[in-house]
């Protein structure tokens, strides 16, 4: 229940003195000068501390932006092997920007304002992109997240009333027939004698090129045939067919592995993978192939998957990836699979037509 006390001080200056008691919670209490406010904050203390909201909102209160971000730095990013390193760094443009700001007065619009202006400043020479400015926002959202669930520091996550912008559709870049032979021949003659089976190994899974590179002879089944990848920047464990070509590959490559190390593509030392960006840019450059990136050998092992039949399921699930929104790019490639399928299915069901 909620009491309020009339008080005049010695000027004569009027004030309402308010308090609510509930039973099972510490007594919480407020002064204003008009007995209106009084009444509205008893009301809304009361229904607030009734359903568990208010001792959130006095917590916020007590933690700046900057107190958030440290916790999380310290408890979470730990957690994060893969996305720690960009999470840090994300949430130190926002510890920077509004670290000041208590918790309790931290805004939708105070982070749209700062959201915009980082959108438009340019890091190096280019502009960031939207899909960059979407991670930054993804980071403070996940830490304002863990603030409300785990901590009880926030009563709700001001990143639910922020848009995040739209980001263009996937780049697609693939080899064509002629590239693929161009650059695996040009593969062979660089100075890195292992580039061709990276290469191999990337358009025959669609693994990353960390995947690639940190591969340990471990995470090669007895008989060749599986690689199973432990770490992913998704965070699950992946297995991933190892045949063909690939395969015989790797089993020569076995044959002259170093034995002071377990990486199949060891440095010089053994005790990190080697730095494959001089070989790379050679082999580019010998075989003729321009506005091609490594990472775009995954774009080719998925446009192959979905032009031979593949589903957006089946190339998702080869790619790691959770959903298949980040596989929809590759759906154009797919269309005379899925025509077909469309078609069968018609057939099965209602034959030529004319019984109909």
């Amino acid at each position: 229940m909620a009491s309020i006390e009339k008080r005049i001080d010695g000027q004569g200056d009027i004030s309402y003195r308010v308090k609510v008691r509930l039973k099972g919670y510490p007594v919480q209490s407020a002064t204003f000068q008009r007995l209106t406010d009084a009444k509205k904050w008893a009301v809304h203390t009361e229904a607030s501390i009734r359903e568990g909201r208010h001792f959130k909102h006095a917590e916020a209160k007590k933690h700046t932006l900057a107190e958030l971000v440290d916790r999380y730095i310290a408890q979470i990013i730990p957690q994060k092997p893969k996305s720690g390193g960009d999470y840090k760094y994300q949430l130190e443009y926002w510890k920077a920007e509004l670290g000041h700001v208590l918790l309790s007065d931290l805004t939708a619009a105070a982070i749209v304002e700062k959201r915009d202006a980082l959108a438009n400043t340019s890091k190096g020479k280019k502009k960031r992109s939207p899909a960059t400015i979407n991670r930054y926002l993804s980071a403070l959202s996940h830490a304002c997240t863990i603030a409300v669930k785990e901590w009880g520091w926030m009563e709700d996550s001001p990143m639910r009333k922020i848009s995040k912008y739209k980001e263009p559709r996937g780049r697609v870049r693939f080899l064509d027939d002629d590239e693929r032979t161009a650059l695996l021949e040009a593969s062979k003659n660089t100075s890195y004698p292992h580039l061709h089976l990276i290469i191999v190994l990337a358009l025959s899974t669609g693994a990353r090129k960390s995947e690639i590179l940190n591969l340990k002879w471990e995470d090669i089944d007895k008989d060749r045939t599986k690689i199973i990848l432990h770490e992913t920047k998704n965070g699950e464990r992946r297995i991933i067919s190892l045949s063909g070509y690939a395969r015989s590959l790797i089993l020569e490559h076995e044959k002259v592995r170093r034995i002071d190390t377990n990486l199949l593509f060891p440095s010089k030392t053994g005790k990190s993978p080697f730095n494959i960006k001089r070989s790379w840019h050679k082999a580019m450059e010998e075989a003729g192939i321009e506005d091609f990136r490594f990472h775009d050998l995954r774009h080719s092992a998925a446009s192959y998957l979905a032009m031979n039949g593949a589903t957006l399921a089946e190339i998702a699930e080869v790619l790691g990836h959770k959903t298949l929104s980040m596989v929809k790019r590759y759906a154009h490639l797919s269309e005379a699979h899925t025509s077909n399928v469309v078609a069968s299915m018609n057939e099965r069901i209602f034959g030529d037509g004319k019984t109909y």
